[in-house]
């Protein structure tokens, strides 16, 4: 994928299209439990500056309780996905996110996701980009 440069008040330094069938998705991130895809279309995750990014989910997928340090904001594209605040995965306590929905998380505000259906939600935030889980047990990169 070619690095994009662009200056935040201007936007990137050419156009970008991503048409649905060419979408690039990478399988199983190492900052996610497995099963998941990810799929960057605008920023670096780990660079300064805009990020847009998508997170493709199969049926049952649990994104365990985790915080970030800047503002998430989430559409759901396709799917279902409950989004659930706190520091414990619980159904219960969860608000049910059809296609068409959107979420904004302030910075350290603890939260997990259960997918229901196949799930594909677009995350856009400022980067650096980071996902801090509540349980160091549940981040797969301490394994």
């Amino acid at each position: 994928m070619p690095r994009l440069t662009r200056d935040l008040d201007r936007g990137p330094a050419h156009p970008i299209m991503h048409p649905v069938d060419q979408i690039a998705w990478q399988e199983d991130p190492p900052s996610m439990p497995p099963g998941v895809q990810l799929a960057i279309l605008e920023g670096m995750p780990d660079e300064q500056g805009y990020l847009a990014m998508r997170l493709k989910m199969p049926d049952g997928y649990v994104l365990p309780p985790h915080w970030h340090p800047h503002v998430e904001r989430v559409t759901v594209i396709s799917g279902r996905l409950r989004l659930g605040r706190g520091e414990e995965v619980d159904r219960e306590k969860t608000y049910e996110l059809p296609a068409g929905s959107y979420s904004s998380m302030p910075p350290e505000t603890p939260h997990f996701g259960i997918a229901e259906g196949e799930t594909v939600v677009q995350l856009n935030a400022i980067g650096p980009w980071e996902i801090n889980y509540v349980n160091n047990e549940d981040d797969p990169r301490n394994v």
